[in-house]
């Protein structure tokens, strides 16, 4: 098993709370979300709400809050060989109440397909909201080039 090892970003100004399903193996050793060098969420974020890209954790920080987006993952642990979202088993999701009874959140989206199953698996009843899923913006998802992404998350910025 293996447990999340990155805290929940936000704050109390937070709107849109946007979840991936589990680190990647970059991401775990960056101890930050998204630090796979080709994951293209950061530069998708960057264009939605025009501005650059962030370079750095304390960059991506100020670059969220200052934007109202908190971000988390679904699954606080599990088993997983690698990043491969499709090897994941023994799913204990995260506690999305830490978040949810400090912020405003408004809306709630979900990156990919992966978290969108176990968000709808163990998160959703419980919370009684429901996320939209937007397509992720890992490398391994290679039908959905940069502009498409952009277009599609740009739902994210009209709350």
């Amino acid at each position: 098993m293996i447990i999340h090892p990155i805290p929940p970003l936000y704050d109390e100004n937070s709107k849109v709370l946007i979840l991936g399903s589990f680190p990647s193996v970059k991401s775990r050793e960056a101890q930050f979300f998204y630090g796979h060098p080709q994951n293209r969420f950061w530069k998708v974020m960057a264009a939605v709400f025009h501005e650059r890209v962030p370079d750095t954790v304390s960059e991506k920080r100020d670059f969220l809050l200052r934007n109202h987006v908190a971000l988390w993952d679904v699954i606080h642990s599990c088993e997983i060989v690698g990043s491969s979202d499709s090897s994941i088993k023994n799913v204990v999701p995260n506690d999305l109440s830490i978040i949810l009874d400090a912020a405003h959140i408004e809306r709630v989206f979900v990156n990919g397909k992966t978290a969108e199953k176990y968000y709808k698996k163990y998160i959703e009843k419980s919370l009684g909201i429901k996320a939209f899923c937007l397509p992720s913006t890992s490398p391994a998802n290679a039908a959905w080039n940069l502009d498409r992404l952009i277009e599609a998350w740009k739902v994210i910025h009209e709350i």
